[in-house]
């Protein structure tokens, strides 16, 4: 059974709140030793090393930034990792984009225990995260469905997203428990049920948008990133409303990769100005501030982590590089 919600307006934030306070952040990048390897997706496991994937060298990795030391995980050819994520105990779970299967790496042993899609027709898990249930929730963009392993058994529940075409994308879990996802080939968010498995849509107000990664504050508020109109947008679940406010610069941004701080303040990277610009957004405020350039240039941040520990935020680069942006003392 689904559920959509159509928005009745959206209030577009005026363009003068819009405006980036003239801070920066400190970045720093460490050259991955292996080229041309697509290294991202970084998450920090309990002792403070980076684990992250080599999507296109077919590896998972764990960084040590106090000795700058690289060890490599390797994987069956033809993987492809797209996302990873470290759960409680230590483990790394990560998706097999090309091959069909979620993956458990035991750091301490180096094994990895598979677990295949029950259905052939969901070919390429894509993103990621863990709720507080012991259940790993996941996105099969081109596959058009949203998936839940339960880690205890290893089930796998699948739930098709009916809309043609909805590449389901980014994922969060709000404070309720439910999976929200953002739908990249179409102008919706998705909700999920997590007693249930039904699914609910949203549509967005603007036929045009489309969302890549999405952030949820503590309050409830689903904030988005519609990567084809430049826009950061708010969607408050209470009353089925909308603001958005346009992301500054010279041209049109395109968002991909957030993260949500200490403060609940919303980070994102333009992907779209050369080089990449890191930048973070006040909701109390309604402000952008930290407007930062990637040292690299970046090519691409297509998803990042924030540590709170060391209050920074971990993400890998298209141009090979890992980074950390610390965000204060």
């Amino acid at each position: 059974m689904r559920f959509i919600f159509f928005a009745l307006g959206v209030l577009l934030a005026p363009w003068i709140r819009a405006e980036a306070v003239n801070e920066t952040v400190a970045i720093q990048e460490w050259p991955v030793p292996w080229a041309a390897s697509r290294p991202r997706d970084p998450q920090v496991d309990p002792g403070g090393g980076v684990w992250f994937c080599g999507q296109a060298g077919n590896y998972i990795a764990r960084f040590d930034p106090e000795t700058g030391q690289f060890r490599r995980f390797e994987l069956a050819a033809g993987t492809h990792p797209h996302n990873l994520v470290v759960d409680g105990s230590g483990m790394i779970w990560y998706a097999g984009n090309r091959n069909a299967h979620i993956g458990r790496l035991d750091p301490r042993t180096g094994e990895i225990t598979r677990f295949a899609m029950p259905d052939p027709a969901v070919r390429d898990p894509h993103t990621l995260i863990l709720d507080n249930g012991g259940n790993l929730w996941f996105t099969a963009q081109d596959s058009n469905y949203i998936g839940r392993l339960n880690i205890a058994s290893g089930e796998i529940k699948l739930v098709p997203v009916t809309t043609p075409g909805a590449r389901p994308y980014g994922i969060k879990i709000d404070g309720q428990g439910r999976p929200w996802v953002a739908l990249f080939g179409t102008n919706r968010l998705a909700m999920v049920e997590p007693r249930t498995l039904v699914l609910t849509e949203v549509t967005l107000p603007r036929e045009q948008a489309r969302v890549r990664r999405l952030e949820i504050t503590a309050n409830g508020d689903i904030w988005y990133l519609d990567f084809a109109g430049g826009r950061l947008g708010r969607y408050q679940p209470g009353s089925r409303s909308f603001s958005e406010w346009p992301i500054p610069g010279q041209a049109r941004a395109q968002p991909y990769g957030s993260a949500l701080d200490g403060q609940d303040r919303i980070w994102l990277v333009d992907v779209g100005s050369r080089p990449n610009r890191l930048m973070g957004f006040d909701p109390v405020g309604s402000r952008f501030f930290g407007v930062t350039l990637i040292p690299s240039g970046a090519g691409a941040v297509r998803h990042m982590y924030y540590h709170p520990r060391s209050n920074s935020i971990w993400f890998g680069t298209d141009a090979n590089t890992l980074g950390q942006a610390r965000l204060g003392p």
